[in-house]
């Protein structure tokens, strides 16, 4: 990141809606945000394969799931915030990963400029290439800044997607959403 360059872009943001950035409110505005979209977006130039190539011997072949893992990102229409929950469920093949490591991979893609029906699909893809499971599917529920704060102000409202990859049957996709009930 260019943080100087991007200090003074805020600064011609909050001008251009009239703002007087000398004020005492804003006078470290322009910094804050800098450094605020610095961390919102740290996860460009990262590579999920760091977390997800430390693996461990398992002799089963039993679906795992890891629910509720939190997460915010940013909508690269409004750069504004969607949040919400992610559950990952594999079955492995002969090998399984630290559950922190689901964690992480989250944070690598979420931490960047997103929409939600890519972020679902790019965890799914690179959990299957770097695991190499049986199969994957990784479900996302978020609620959206961009609609409830703005434009149609639906508060409360969610977006639910999810991502299959791999030999994941209809009955294990099933059997995902009523555990996750």
């Amino acid at each position: 990141m260019d943080r100087e360059r991007a200090i003074k872009a805020v600064e011609e943001f909050l001008k251009s809606f009239g703002e007087d950035i000398t004020r005492e409110g804003l006078v470290d505005t322009p910094r804050r945000v800098a450094d605020a979209f610095a961390e919102l977006l740290s996860g460009n130039g990262k590579n999920a394969e760091e977390y997800l190539s430390k693996t461990f011997e398992s002799a089963g072949r039993e679906l795992i799931i890891e629910k509720d893992i939190g997460f915010s990102s940013t909508c690269e229409h409004h750069l504004m915030p969607f949040f919400g929950t992610m559950a990952i469920a594999y079955i492995p093949d002969k090998r399984v990963v630290g559950i922190s490591k689901l964690a992480r991979t989250v944070e690598v893609f979420s931490k960047r400029l997103q929409i939600q029906e890519r972020l679902t699909n790019q965890i799914a893809e690179e959990i299957m290439r770097c695991l190499k499971p049986i199969g994957v599917m990784v479900v996302c529920e978020a609620e959206h800044t961009c609609m409830t704060c703005r434009g149609v102000k639906k508060p409360g409202s969610k977006v639910l997607t999810y991502a299959v990859a791999g030999d994941f049957s209809k009955e294990k996709r099933d059997e995902v959403f009523n555990l996750l009930r």
